[in-house]
Order: structure tokens, then C-alpha cells, then sequence
């Protein structure tokens, strides 16, 4: 055997649709491809060609696109053939003279290098993690080579001193499977780019900021531009600091400002595989080293793991709940699923990689081993897990390879079924089903098992997941069939809180108590009604909160309290924003007496005389009285609004306390003028109260409308105060 065959090759089935088999041969032959002879000859050629053939219309079209390399892929030993793919990439950065030259060169290299990856994959050559690692290095040389001719132009153009990439000060973090050398066949590229203005040689005038973005959106643009040649990788730039308002190129400075001071738990997580890919590679060790103290705590971070739980991108309301279906399976994201067994291996590794960098991995694979080494997890469990991982892998490779698509969805029809289980070397779609199910069992029994305690991230219609850079999709159909019309708004608001924009949000352990309160919200805005105007709602009383902290823990410890937040932010705007101003109102609702009748006049007095005792400073009497009045007109509001009093009685209430805090501040205000200037030892004041006070009709709103009239005493013509 030679080129992609092994020497322990073992045919694949006999393709589902054999008539598309015999037409690709045909027209090999027609072509006058060298494939051709080649195919009759050597039944282990044949065979391969006719699983691409009868599986997948995209490497069927590389075939005969590529004829000659398809030969060669069958001739010559893949790894030579691979390195010299890599050299033509290299080579394409520093050579080429125009933008269309490197775009047209490296989409030529990413379709032979697709069809090379693919059928040694295909035909067995290359296990698991040889094929994600050529991919990885693929896209590694693809964006080097990208970074190298940018700069390169940016010095023809004067804008830049120096065009090395390794002392530019620009660097291009590889995350995700491309930062773990896990890429998949159809993969995006998940990027971060940084820069330092102090490394950077910039020509004279040039500012660092808008220069670097410049240079990433052209870097971008090769890379992912759809042209006649196709692209050469999909690049995505949203696990950056807060993509929202962030540059797609974002000085080391403020990056490490972001992640010591906002950073929350999922981007810990997204951390972990962060690797430099490209540019200045020492500048991006040099900021991973900056940060390892944030992403790699000292201690068990058990604290945190509810909020890292929303990385999960299914979590589900009813753990094992109904049967799992081949038909249709997320491979990736469902349950069971690639995500799963990725999240377990990160979350172990936030808990105690701090304490142990042998944890500190970016390899699933490794990790899972390293895992077991370190007692951390069970040596049948690392192993069901692994196996679990390379088996839906592989069958994510399958399912990709038929279209090119960055798709995880088994087939839902019985045909494509039966052809992907061949394509993947099962003898029908029912041992696929079967291995399939088993695998997706496995890994949901061990996922579940870790978070056997852990709250759930769920409402009870199904997932609510907010963290992370895209919508989650289970999320907006969990969302929609809340009530939500503009279920991708509303998601958009949430994920916003975390980036730390409003005050109360800037603190981790706000962020992490929310999380665990935003399905007991969603619900209650469900339940009233109108759930897209109620989280507009929260989103304004969350901009005016001086802290999140003390009130999230108050409706985390008392969810009951959600659904009275939300019916004051829905019908109450006035309510709503004073405890905006000061959330601490709401302390008074969980007191037991909150719903007793409102207090009487001698009660209200009484309550009055120890919020303000007469001893109190004048400048701090004036605070205290403001925070008596606030609190009992916030009481008066709620039993409204609550139907708890009746309208009459809340006007009575109202009127009442109006009374009993004018009282006391005329004698506070007396006391302070006195003090200051004296007294009329015969003086009499009174003050005459006018409209809706006079009636005794006050209402929330209700302004005070004041008479005072006094009289000195007979023959007082001044104080006795000092002059």
C-alpha cells in the first residue's frame, strides 16, 4: 500500500447510493483522470473513492477539481505531503505582491489540504488526534501567513517601520479547538487579537488603536472572504472583552484591565486553550502569563461553578429526562454530546488547576488522562469519556465532510442515516444508532454524576443560558415559548449584564448570583404578561442600581419576591425607580409585620421617634426622616399595587404619614432655630395643611400643599437668641 492507504486497511461498506458511484467513476475516466487506472487496479483506491463518492458531494467535487493532487494523495506519503501544503502557506505570506495573489494561493491550499485531511481520515491513515492537530496547524500557518503579508504591505505603505511579525506587538490568540489543536473538519476559527502601542514600530502619526484594527479587518478579510477559490477558514472575533463595544483589536492594557476587573467565568473557561497562533508570539505568552493568576485561582472555586455551569450550552430542567434520538442529535451541543464531555474537563480544571499546573492543560484528551492521574476524577470514567469523545468526533468529521458545513445534526431522514452509518464504517444505520445512543448515555451518566448537587441554569420549558459569545438556539426556543416575542433582544440584553456595563454588575459575585436568579426572573416576567416590556424594565432598574450584590442574594434567598419586583417595574415606574436608588427598601418586604395592617397615627408616631430621635443631629435627623418616608411610602405603594389595602386605606395611610413627618420636622426645624437664634417664649406655630392633605385624600404622587402661620406672642420683637 502507499499514500493514504494503511498497511492495515479495512474496506468501508458498499455505499447507499451506488448509482452515484458509478456516475463519479465514469467521469473520472472521461476526464481522463489519473485516478482513473489507478481506482481499477487497486481495490483499496476504489473503495475509498467510492465512500467519498457515495457520501459526500463536496469531496467528490475537490476530486475532480483537484485530479492530480487526488493522485498524488494515493501516492505519496501524507505527512511529506502535508508539510509541503504548510510551506506553500508560509510561503504565500511573505512572497505573494497583491491581496488577490495570497487569498486565490492559500484557498488553493485549504482545498488540497481538505481532501488530503479528509481521505487520510477516511481510509484510516490518521487517528483522532493526528487529524485535529493538521487541521490546527493548517489554520495556524493559514492566519501566519495573513499576518505576514499585512504587515509586510504596511510597510510598503509607510505605515509601519518594521514588518517581522514576532516583534510587531500584534498578536493573534488562537481559543477554542484551534487553541487546543482540536480543530474540526468544518471548523470556525474562534480568534482574539491584542496588541502593545509600546512594542509596536509604528511609522510617525500613526495611531496604534484604529492602525491594528485596520490590520485585523484585512487579515480577516483574507481569511474568510468568500471568492471564487471559496474561503480559507470562517474566523470569528467575538471572544474578545465585551465584543459588544470592544474594538476587534484590543490593546494588552485594556485586556488585562477587563479580565482582572469584569472578567466572568466562562471566559476563565475560554482561557484555558487560549494559545498564540500568530504575530508577536512572546507578547502573547507574556499576557496569558499576566492573567494565569485570574484564570488559574489558588483555591477550590466551588463558589464559582454555578456560573460556569451556563458554558454548558444544554442544561436541562429534568436531567435524563425521555429517551435520546439518533435522528436529528446535536452531536456537539446536545446531551451527550462533545460539549459535555468539554465542559466536564474544563470545569475540573477551574476547580483545581490553581493548585496544580499539571491541570493546566488545553487538551481535552490529556486533561481527561491528567485528570485520572491526579485522583481528581475515576480511571473508567477518564476512559469512558475518551473513548466517548474520539467516537462523536469522528462521526462530527462525517457529518461535515458531506457539505463543507460547520453543522453538528445527525441526519433526520432513514437514507441519510444508513449512508452517513457506512460513510463511518458501520454495517447499517442500526449498530450506528446503537453505538450512538450508548455513547450519548455514557457521557450524560458522568456529566450528571458531577453536577449531581449543582442548581439548575434551567427553567422549566427547557435551557437558559446567557454567558458566552452567540446566542445559545435552545435558549431562543426556550425563550419564545416563555412568551417572549423578540426572543434574540431579549437575549441580548442579558448576556449584556455580564460584560460588567452597569454598576451593579461589576463585581463577580454579582454576575454569579444573577445567573442563579435569571430563570426565577424570566419566569415572573412570563407570568405577568408581557415578558419582552418587563426585562426592558429590569434592564433600566439594573442601570440605576448603585449595587447588584445585596439584592440579587435577597431574591436569590427569597425567589417569592421576583414576581413582586416584576408587577412594581410593570405597573409602579415610580416605585420602581426609587428602589433602583435604594434597593434596601426591599428589606422591608420580607419583614413578617410587612403584611399587617398599616400603622395607625400613634403607631406611625411611635415608629417615627426612633427613626429620628429627637438627640439626631440636625444635618443627620434631615437624612434619617427622607429614609423613614421613603420606606413607608414604598411600603403604602407595594400593599397598592399588591391589592393588599384598599385605595381608601392606602390614602388614609398616606395622609397619615404626611402628618406625623410634618410634626416632627417642625419641631426639628424649631429645635435647629432655636439653637442657632433664639426663641419666642410665646410663639405659636401651626401649620395648615391644603388639598389633598387637608381632605385627607393624599395619594403616592401627591405633592404637600402648606400653610404655615405663627404668631410671636404679645410685645415680641425679637428672639432671645445671641446677637
Amino acid at each position: 500500500m502507499s499514500g493514504i492507504i494503511p498497511a492495515t486497511f479495512t474496506p468501508l461498506p458498499a455505499s447507499v447510493d451506488e448509482e452515484a458511484v458509478q456516475r463519479e467513476f465514469r467521469r473520472l475516466k472521461e476526464e481522463s483522470a489519473p485516478l482513473s487506472p489507478l481506482a481499477e487496479k487497486d481495490a483499496a483506491v476504489r473503495n475509498v473513492l467510492a465512500a467519498v463518492f457515495g457520501a459526500s458531494p463536496f469531496l467528490t467535487r475537490l476530486v475532480h477539481a483537484e485530479p492530480d493532487f487526488a493522485f498524488s494523495c494515493f501516492q505519496q506519503a501524507p505527512d511529506a505531503l502535508f508539510a509541503d501544503l504548510v510551506s506553500e502557506a508560509n510561503d504565500a505570506g511573505t512572497s505573494e505582491k497583491s491581496e488577490a495573489e495570497i487569498m486565490r494561493r492559500l484557498r488553493i491550499v485549504k482545498r488540497r489540504a481538505a481532501l488530503l485531511i479528509a481521505l487520510t481520515d477516511i481510509a484510516g491513515f490518521w487517528e483522532l488526534e493526528e487529524v485535529t492537530r493538521r487541521l490546527t496547524e493548517l489554520a495556524d500557518a493559514a492566519v501566519q501567513a495573513a499576518v505576514a503579508f499585512t504587515l509586510r504591505k504596511a510597510v510598503e505603505q509607510g505605515r509601519l517601520l518594521n514588518a517581522a511579525p514576532e516583534s510587531s506587538g500584534y498578536v493573534v490568540l488562537a481559543m477554542g479547538k484551534m487553541g487546543a489543536h482540536e480543530l474540526n473538519y468544518s471548523s470556525d476559527v474562534d480568534l482574539v487579537v491584542f496588541y502593545d502601542p509600546a512594542k509596536a514600530s509604528l511609522a510617525e502619526g500613526v495611531e496604534p488603536g484604529p492602525f491594528f484594527v485596520r490590520i485585523t479587518r484585512q487579515v480577516m478579510k483574507i481569511l474568510s472572504e468568500i471568492t471564487g477559490d471559496g474561503y480559507v477558514f470562517r474566523t470569528d472575533l467575538r471572544l474578545r472583552p465585551d465584543p459588544g463595544s470592544t474594538q476587534v483589536a484590543i490593546s494588552v492594557e485594556a485586556a488585562e484591565i477587563y479580565y482582572q476587573t469584569m472578567g466572568q467565568n466562562w471566559e476563565r473557561a475560554a482561557m484555558i486553550k487560549a494559545r498564540p497562533a500568530a504575530g508577536d508570539i512572546e507578547l502573547g505568552r507574556d499576557f496569558l502569563n499576566t492573567i494565569a493568576p485570574w484564570i488559574w485561582r489558588k483555591y477550590l472555586d466551588f463558589a464559582a461553578i454555578a456560573d460556569v455551569q451556563a458554558l454548558k450550552r444544554q442544561i436541562h430542567a429534568v436531567k435524563g429526562h425521555g429517551e435520546i434520538a439518533v435522528a436529528g442529535h446535536n452531536l456537539k451541543l446536545g446531551r451527550g454530546g462533545i460539549r459535555e464531555i468539554e465542559f466536564f474537563v474544563q470545569t475540573q480544571q477551574l476547580i483545581a488547576g490553581g493548585r496544580n499546573p499539571r491541570l493546566r492543560g488545553r487538551s481535552t484528551l490529556g486533561m481527561l488522562a491528567a485528570l485520572a492521574d491526579e485522583g481528581w476524577i475515576r480511571r473508567d470514567v477518564a476512559e469512558d469519556l475518551a473513548h466517548a469523545y474520539r467516537f462523536l468526533r469522528m462521526l462530527e468529521h462525517r457529518v461535515q465532510m458531506r457539505m463543507d458545513q460547520q453543522t453538528h445534526l445527525m441526519p433526520t431522514d432513514d437514507e441519510g442515516l444508513e449512508s452517513l452509518a457506512r460513510f463511518a464504517r458501520f454495517p447499517n444505520r442500526e449498530a450506528l444508532s446503537a453505538a450512538l445512543r450508548q455513547t450519548l448515555e455514557t457521557v450524560q451518566e458522568h456529566y450528571n454524576a458531577l453536577f449531581e448537587e449543582a442548581p439548575e441554569l434551567a427553567d422549566e420549558t427547557g435551557s437558559l443560558v446567557f454567558t458566552g459569545a452567540e446566542d445559545d438556539p435552545e435558549t431562543l426556543d426556550t425563550l419564545a415559548r416563555m412568551g417572549f416575542a423578540r426572543p434574540k433582544e431579549a437575549s441580548r440584553i442579558i448576556r449584556g449584564w455580564h460584560y460588567g456595563r452597569y454598576r451593579a454588575m461589576r463585581s463577580a459575585s454579582a454576575r454569579e448570583r444573577l445567573t442563579e436568579i435569571t430563570p426565577h426572573l424570566l419566569a415572573a416576567l412570563a407570568r405577568a404578561g408581557d415578558p419582552d416590556a418587563g426585562l426592558v424594565a429590569f434592564d433600566r432598574f439594573l442601570e440605576g442600581l448603585p449595587s447588584g450584590l445585596q439584592l440579587f442574594s435577597l431574591l436569590k434567598a427569597n425567589p417569592h419576591l421576583l414576581d413582586l419586583l416584576v408587577t412594581i417595574l410593570g405597573t409602579a415606574p415610580e416605585l420602581a425607580r426609587e428602589l433602583s436608588r435604594r434597593p434596601r427598601l426591599f428589606d422591608a418586604v420580607i419583614a413578617p409585620d410587612f403584611f399587617e395592617p398599616l400603622p395607625d397615627r400613634e403607631a406611625c408616631e411611635r415608629m417615627i421617634e426612633e427613626a429620628v430621635p429627637e438627640e439626631m443631629a440636625y444635618e443627620e435627623a434631615l437624612d434619617a426622616a427622607r429614609m423613614f418616608a421613603g420606606e413607608q411610602k414604598f411600603r403604602i405603594g407595594v400593599r397598592m399595587i399588591t391589592e393588599t389595602v384598599t385605595p381608601q386605606e392606602a390614602s388614609a395611610a398616606y395622609t397619615v404619614l404626611a402628618e406625623v413627618v410634618i410634626a416632627r420636622m417642625l419641631r426639628l426645624v424649631r429645635r435647629q432655630l432655636a439653637e442657632a437664634h433664639g426663641d419666642f417664649a410665646a410663639a405659636r406655630v401651626v401649620v395648615l395643611a391644603m388639598g389633598k392633605l387637608g381632605g385627607g385624600e393624599m395619594t403616592a404622587t401627591s405633592d404637600l400643599d402648606l400653610i404655615l402661620v405663627y404668631d410671636p406672642g404679645e410685645d415680641a420683637l425679637q428672639s432671645n437668641g445671641r446677637r
